[in-house]
């Protein structure tokens, strides 16, 4: 990006480093240098500006994101792109658990693995792992899609509602109420969009298969209480 706005938190504290980047005038292009794996880093955004954090990102990186196009020029840790709203984020390495958090748009790209609960309760976001994600992702996932080009851990999906999970590589157990599904057209065009988006060009559509809710957990029924 050329004409970068740089801030350096070697030089100056997180409180104020967000303050510029949540501020109403902040526009353009922007670089956070030295982040060491701070917390909390470009949370809050709610303006069309692209943020470039130069190395490891701690917890809830990009965190309720509106607008914004963020990029993680290392691993990030748990709760990155937690409840964003729309914008992106983009990992270029790791994520940790609970990537996606709550998010109720945007798009979350991984390009490495992401760990445990990987879209816990989505409500509307679009998530893309290169790698594999870790056990529980898209728990009670409510919409949006998941989108794991590696393997998947245990109890995937895990009282799922209206999200769908595409999956490449092998799922190691679904959770309850999850259960695979036949792609219909819709499903295929959906699904080579996000990969289009993500910049994923190596994997065909057809290699995925999809998950979704079985919707029998959708309202108690005395006969399923131990899935409950």
């Amino acid at each position: 990006m050329s004409n970068m706005q740089e801030i350096d938190l070697a030089r100056c504290t997180l409180r104020e480093a967000n303050s510029q980047l949540q501020g109403e005038d902040a526009t353009g292009a922007w670089v956070i240098r030295n982040p060491q794996g701070r917390h909390a880093l470009a949370v809050g955004l709610n303006a069309p500006i692209d943020v470039m954090i130069d190395g490891q990102a701690g917890y809830y990186a990009g965190g309720m994101n509106k607008h914004a196009n963020i990029t993680i020029e290392g691993n990030a840790g748990p709760g990155v792109a937690e409840n964003m709203m729309s914008g992106s984020t983009r990992v270029r390495g790791n994520a940790s658990m609970a990537a996606g958090a709550t998010g109720h748009g945007g798009l979350l790209v991984i390009d490495g693995d992401a760990g445990a609960r990987c879209g816990i309760s989505m409500k509307g976001i679009e998530i893309v792992v290169r790698g594999s994600v870790g056990h529980m992702s898209a728990f009670m996932a409510q919409s949006g899609t998941l989108v794991v080009c590696g393997d998947a851990g245990e109890a995937l999906g895990d009282s799922l509602y209206e999200a769908k999970i595409f999956v490449r590589g092998e799922v190691r157990s679904l959770g309850a109420d999850c259960e695979e599904k036949d792609m219909t057209a819709d499903d295929v065009a959906c699904l080579q969009s996000l990969l289009d988006r993500a910049g994923v060009t190596e994997y065909p559509v057809d290699s995925f298969r999809l998950y979704g809710s079985a919707r029998r957990l959708y309202h108690f029924h005395v006969d399923n209480a131990a899935a409950y």
